[in-house]
């Protein structure tokens, strides 16, 4: 995502560590050949593995009729947002390297402004699923929790669609450079807005999952109740549940939070590596979320061994646990 004009006026990237700023800046000559950027060659690197992880996980929920719960929905629409983040990591540095143009470069960060929306957005989802699964424990299988889910789902996707679009649409800084921000040709207000949007859904997930440790440790606490003691079970079931939570939270912020802050309080004029270092973590994020979302599932893993294998005969049914299953 980050270019800058060399002397004869062609665009070239700017090297790792090297004075300039972090941009996407763009000529209508005839481009020279390109320096292969290190760091753009890491993004790439980490779009295709993300690609991989992800369309692993869409063509298994895909071919197993069995998941079709709200629960595996909602993971589907992780992974395929992920899938299209790492595609997008990939097309973006294709087209730097190869087509240079406004066009397709607007194009393709729109693609992953949308992308990476959907995917955070996605996380959210799954976070009030769990909540409500909880919550409402006798009423989560219901026709209504399903509704919940696709508009959940509709709402977020639309949301990150127009988000996509909004630099395509002409909010970018082509054509007034004192309004670019540390992501060109993304405006300062763009990311802003972004980061304001990721803020306020990290302190929801943060409120939503106290809230569900609190539900979790209550209900440990009443089976100790009607039991009249705490089993050493009891203790440690919680114990995992509580630090399942923790590890999913802090790995979504220690993924985001740097980039995100960066680009509230980063400036266009910085080196190019100080974005490169924050935005390759945040890329990390759409890594680990197929193995804690995923491949952790006991009916995913029977999933893979069927599509893999043909012969296993799983034992148990393939019916759904909640999402409350941390």
């Amino acid at each position: 995502m980050e270019a800058a004009l060399n002397e004869s006026g062609a665009a070239a990237p700017r090297l790792p560590g090297g004075g300039g700023n972090s941009s996407l800046e763009l000529s209508s000559r005839p481009p020279a050949p390109a320096a292969l950027n290190p760091w753009d060659v890491m993004l790439c690197v980490s779009g295709t593995a993300i690609a991989c992880e992800n369309a692993l996980v869409v063509a298994i929920i895909c071919y197993s009729p069995a998941l079709r719960t709200p629960m595996f929905v909602l993971v589907g629409s992780l992974a395929t947002a992920d899938l299209l983040a790492g595609l997008g990591l990939i097309l973006n540095f294709v087209f730097q390297y190869v087509i240079r143009s406004e066009t397709v470069s607007l194009l393709t960060v729109g693609f992953l402004v949308a992308s990476f929306a959907a995917s955070v957005s996605s996380l959210l989802a799954i976070t009030v699923d769990r909540y409500l699964s909880l919550y409402n424990a006798l009423t989560y299988y219901s026709e209504r929790t399903v509704l919940c889910i696709h508009t959940m789902l509709a709402g977020a996707w639309g949301v990150s669609l127009c988000l996509g679009l909004l630099p395509v649409l002409g909010w970018n800084c082509l054509h007034d450079r004192t309004s670019c921000s540390v992501v060109r040709p993304l405006t300062k207000s763009n990311v802003t807005l972004l980061s304001a949007s990721f803020f306020l859904i990290f302190l929801i997930m943060l409120h939503l999952y106290i809230e569900i440790c609190k539900i979790v440790c209550r209900h440990a606490h009443q089976i100790a109740l009607q039991q009249h003691f705490l089993t050493a079970s009891h203790y440690v079931t919680t114990k995992k549940g509580v630090s399942t939570l923790a590890i999913i939270l802090g790995t979504f912020g220690a993924s985001w939070l740097p980039f995100a802050i960066y680009c509230v309080v980063g400036d266009p004029d910085y080196p190019s590596v100080y974005t490169y270092a924050t935005l390759l973590p945040a890329t990390y994020n759409s890594m680990i979320n197929p193995i804690i979302y995923a491949y952790r599932n006991q009916e995913i893993q029977r999933s893979m061994w069927v599509l893999f294998c043909g012969c296993f005969q799983a034992k148990v049914s393939f019916g759904s646990r909640s999402p409350s299953d941390v």
